[in-house]
């Protein structure tokens, strides 16, 4: 069995995360379906599946204001399925759903949609994408799912949990003092780690909020991972950086930017906080963060809800007061770190080990296939 994942390919987020950690989950297993990639854009993801190894067809830029472009990706698109035989096609998101799902239709081969966000029905991409109905949604949150309704309402869904990788061994006593030290935290700071894109509903301007009301607190130091890829973006970390200015943290924060080093980070640090404003679909770095053995600090919105519980993590409303006290409580408190943080690994492999996924994802693709399989 064969299986076609499209994506765009120009940002990286939550989606290019999947597609790689599925590439490579594929490598290692060795056996079951073949997982080919088709994207329009050239970029980090198109390296990191050539690098897994994996089958991989660029379809050319697409661009919604250059509608040539979108008929030529189409094109591109309709010949591999001629081409190549796929027992199944899967759409990533809204936007290669609306582009793409009528060529997939035309060819004869069964669609799949992948949601990786929830859904408002609102939305030019998604009342486009509406035309074109798949045979199956998998969803990535229970969350999501709720909201699948407000496009496809008699489409059958599963949840499916993204795979999470474990992220690799645990750095030496060494590795991690010396990552520290380069950092500017030492052995006795309480480094709290933010990991996401430039995004305000991420929650790094919660997160520095909650700081400013622990500037007396000593022991702590605050690492924000990852950079900006949009105008608004970089515009949104300069605000952040003009924050933390204003607080008087700037000895305290740190901006890190775009790392492709981020389990590393995540085992040198104590606390992980990502404190989301509005409902997150999933949440890979929660999983990421607790397979590290951190104690997770995160709002009980959206997909967290499924992920972090008292056995690893503490959820709290999205208000810097309550924010702040919940990761005071976890500065001053050793033992309750270590406590929370041994619930991690197990909680993460439950919720998203790779294996597990991977038989899913093929049990729910053979349900839509119409010729028999060998």
């Amino acid at each position: 069995m064969r299986v076609l994942h499209v994506s765009s390919g120009n940002l990286y987020g939550g989606i290019e995360t999947f597609l790689r950690t599925l590439a490579l989950a594929r490598a290692q297993r060795g056996e079951g379906p073949e997982h080919a990639f088709a994207l329009c854009f050239e970029g980090r993801i198109a390296d990191e599946l050539r690098a897994a190894g994996a089958p991989l067809h660029l379809l050319g830029p697409a661009k919604v204001s250059r509608p040539w472009r979108v008929w030529e990706a189409r094109r591109a698109l309709m010949a591999l399925l001629e081409r190549e035989a796929f027992s199944a096609v899967v759409c990533h998101a809204a936007w290669p759903q609306a582009l793409f799902g009528p060529v997939v239709r035309t060819a004869g081969v069964p669609l799949v949609f992948f949601q990786h966000d929830a859904l408002t029905g609102a939305h030019w991409v998604e009342r486009w994408a509406r035309v074109t109905v798949p045979e199956l949604a998998l969803c990535n949150s229970r969350y999501t799912a709720g909201t699948l309704a407000r496009v496809y309402p008699r489409t059958p869904w599963r949840v499916l949990h993204p795979p999470v990788p474990e992220g690799g061994a645990a750095l030496t006593a060494s590795e991690r003092a010396s990552l520290r030290g380069e950092l500017g935290a030492s052995a006795e700071d309480v480094v709290i780690v933010h990991a996401s894109r430039m995004q305000e509903w991420k929650g790094q301007r919660l997160l520095l909020e909650a700081l400013g009301r622990l500037r007396q607190v000593p022991r702590w130091k605050a690492w924000l991972v990852g950079g900006a890829q949009r105008p608004e973006e970089v515009a949104y970390e300069d605000s952040l950086k003009a924050q933390v200015a204003g607080l008087g943290l700037s000895d305290r924060v740190r901006f890190l930017g775009q790392r492709s080093d981020v389990p590393r980070l995540l085992r040198a640090a104590e606390v992980h906080c990502q404190p989301n404003t509005g409902p997150e679909p999933f949440g890979l770095a929660f999983v990421e963060a607790l397979y590290a053995g951190l104690p997770v600090v995160t709002t009980a919105l959206g997909g967290p809800l499924e992920i972090v519980d008292a056995s690893c993590g503490v959820l709290v409303p999205p208000k810097p007061e309550m924010l702040a006290s919940a990761l005071r409580g976890l500065i001053e408190d050793e033992a309750a770190r270590r406590t929370l943080g041994r619930g991690g690994p197990a909680r993460a492999k439950a919720l998203s080990a790779p294996s597990v996924f991977l038989r899913a994802l093929e049990d729910a693709v053979r349900s839509v296939v119409r010729e028999p399989l060998s």
